[in-house]
């Protein structure tokens, strides 16, 4: 195939809209990568970040794939999910994190997880944090039964010496993260707050956020 041959956005569907890597789409192509890159800079179709490079070459592995028909239910429990992640999540790294000892909220999370984000069961983590005084072969239990996660998926627990009242609490179930390595999954969970801040509160989150329009209309919608 020579350069008058190819097409703009033949390249940008293969590269983008179906996941191809460089050599998947040189391939595809029928032309050698350093062509490939050259003709993506000439006409100035971006490179992937390494983030999504990473996500692009183990896309064979299990990952999510969010539920867009949702019912009322469902549209419940996605609220109730990104909210509880806004309040008891982590949003930088890699990973979805959500922490929390109430196990009913835990509960609440991994059905968001899992109906709402179609998570992979065999990608999710338990992270358990627990004190001296406990057995933690029962508190692993004890979750293992609650969140019906393998016990295979529990990572190393961290155990806290000393004084259990010091923060004037006791964790009867020590306290747990729930996790996902998953980048993209995380980034999308992050902007579905952002969407909620923007509607709810009125408020750009951070300067430069990319809005989006159906939030703005449904916020509209809102306050007729």
């Amino acid at each position: 195939m020579n350069k008058s041959i190819l097409d703009v956005n033949e390249v940008k569907s293969l590269y983008w809209n179906e996941e191809r890597n460089l050599e998947e789409t040189a391939k595809r192509l029928n032309i050698s990568m350093w062509r490939l890159h050259d003709f993506m800079r000439e006409n100035n179709i971006p490179r992937r970040s390494f983030s999504e490079v990473n996500y692009v070459v183990n896309k064979s592995r299990p990952q999510f794939r969010i539920k867009t028909d949702l019912s009322i239910a469902e549209e419940k429990l996605k609220i109730a999910g990104i909210m509880l992640y806004w309040a008891e999540g982590t949003s930088k790294g890699n990973s979805v994190d959500f922490v929390n000892s109430n196990p009913k909220m835990i509960k609440i999370f991994l059905r968001f997880l899992r109906e709402i984000c179609g998570a992979k069961e065999e990608r999710l983590r338990v992270y358990l944090y627990g004190y001296s005084y406990q057995n933690v072969n029962s508190l692993k239990l004890y979750w293992h039964n609650l969140t019906k996660i393998s016990l295979k998926q529990f990572t190393k627990p961290f155990i806290r010496k000393g004084n259990p009242n010091l923060s004037k609490r006791k964790l009867i179930y020590g306290l747990v993260h729930i996790r996902y390595n998953d980048k993209k999954l995380l980034g999308i969970i992050d902007n579905w707050i952002k969407d909620f801040v923007l509607i709810w509160a009125g408020t750009q989150v951070a300067k430069g956020d990319r809005l989006c329009k159906r939030s703005v209309s449904l916020r509209s919608e809102m306050e007729k």
